[in-house]
């Protein structure tokens, strides 16, 4: 398939790229697999697009969650400081292969979700987007930015199975008008590696 010169297929998606932090480098999509490709644009969960590429299911391993209350103002979230979110890191991987598949951070601004969701975030294995589809929250997820990079400090479990060269993307999720959470998925550059059992 030929594309004009200077196409981006992400381009009209992101709100926000001239905004991404510092330590976010360019990504060349054209060097890219169409899995991984795929993984920066899609707007539906993560973990099923997963699942249905690799036909195994994915398993959402809870790292670490902690509320806190944000020392600064927080522009995304459109929260100021002293408001309290939980802070959460999980990693997916696939059940039965263990494959690793990506690591997320998200901060979920408590007193805006509902009280199934937040209860659910307490449960070993819920995906945010599982808990949401559940739920039946009528949402929208704008990406703000994404890119390359290297990550040095990792949780023990990430930091076994990948090198820390990732490429990531953040987005928010809104609902009401009001956005809810911010997720950041970092998936390896060597992503679509498939285990050899596929």
């Amino acid at each position: 398939m030929a594309f004009e010169n200077g196409f981006d297929p992400v381009d009209d998606l992101l709100t926000a790229q001239t905004e991404r932090p510092a330590e976010l480098g360019q990504v060349n999509l054209r060097t890219l697999s169409p899995f991984q490709r795929a993984l920066l644009v899609i707007d539906g969960t993560v973990t099923k697009f997963i699942e249905a590429y690799t036909m195994e299911p994915v398993e959402v391993v809870r790292l670490e969650q902690q509320e806190r209350q944000l020392r600064g103002d927080h522009p995304w979230l459109e929260i100021p400081a002293g408001t309290t979110v939980a802070a959460r890191q999980v990693m997916l991987r696939g059940r039965y292969s263990r494959h690793f598949w990506a690591y997320a951070q998200s901060l979920v601004v408590l007193d805006r979700v509902v009280g199934e969701v937040r209860n659910k975030l307490d449960i070993q294995g819920e995906s945010i987007g599982r808990m949401l589809n559940a739920r039946d929250m009528e949402t929208r997820r704008d990406v703000l930015w994404y890119g390359r990079e290297r990550v040095d400090e990792l949780p023990d479990e990430v930091r076994k199975v990948c090198d820390g060269e990732f490429i990531s993307r953040t987005y928010r999720i809104v609902t009401g008008g009001k956005p809810i959470m911010m997720i950041t998925e970092k998936f390896p550059m060597g992503a679509d590696n498939l285990p050899s059992h596929h």
